[in-house]
């Protein structure tokens, strides 16, 4: 085999690998956004479940669950890179890769919103159902704009 033959060999393989890293990048991404969104919708649930009367009220546990979101945006907004708008079976709008901006301005209020409600568990259940309410309304902007929603 020349010299040639070689080099171009290695060439291909060198350009499958990167092709085949980036794959492997955008899938743990994906993964790891799916991982995140999950404890957060923990989160919210356990958040929900004390409001309804479905839980009884904990403000340790309430406090604990908004502790989880408000600490979940700076991870989460890092697991968008470009690369990532597809496959995973991802729920991700392309809208993110478009106004990102906008996108991590609302998660960044999602966060704010939930260390509100975190300080607010310990002066009960009222003052934590209200900061509860602007909790969800920012979850609800954020996946009216961003999230693909699922037939």
């Amino acid at each position: 085999m020349s010299k040639s033959n070689v080099l171009a060999g290695l060439s291909l393989l060198a350009a499958v690998a990167v092709v085949a890293s980036g794959a492997a990048i955008a899938q743990d991404a994906i993964a790891k956004r799916k991982e995140v969104m999950k404890a957060v919708g923990g989160a919210t649930k356990t958040g929900s479940q004390m409001v309804k009367g479905e839980l009884p009220f904990e403000a340790d546990k309430a406090k604990a669950s908004m502790d989880t979101i408000a600490s979940a945006w700076g991870e989460f907004a890092k697991l968008y890179p470009k690369g990532t708008e597809t496959g995973g079976e991802t729920t991700a709008a392309p809208k993110i890769w478009e106004t990102f901006e906008d996108f991590d301005t609302k998660g960044k209020r999602m966060a704010a919103d939930a260390a509100k409600a975190s300080a607010a568990a310990a002066q009960g259940l009222e003052p934590f159902k209200a900061a509860f309410g602007e909790v969800t309304k920012s979850c609800k902007s954020c996946h009216d704009d961003y999230r693909v929603k699922k037939n």
